[in-house]
């Protein structure tokens, strides 16, 4: 069975705005949600966003804003994996 980007989506997403690490809940198909973290979306100098690229190794402000970010993602994930 060959992927299907029609069948993937993000059910959720937080960036975080100082670093531009993006934190994403995503699901393909029936799948379980499952969490992604990366990319990483830059700003350009005219305030524009880049074109994302590897989220690569997280600085402190990175975890830093993951931990406080915990909770919510936890208690989202929680939420969406719970039957109908």
């Amino acid at each position: 069975m060959a992927f299907d980007p029609n069948k993937d989506k993000v059910l959720k997403k937080w960036k975080c705005p100082e670093t531009g690490l993006v934190v994403t809940i995503n699901q393909y198909d029936q799948g379980e949600a499952k969490v992604q973290i990366g990319p990483r979306i830059l700003k350009k100098q005219d305030g524009s966003d880049r074109a994302p690229t590897k989220a690569g190794r997280l600085t402190i402000e990175d975890i830093l804003w993951l931990y406080d970010m915990m909770d919510e993602i936890k208690d989202e994930l929680t939420d969406l994996q719970r039957p109908a």
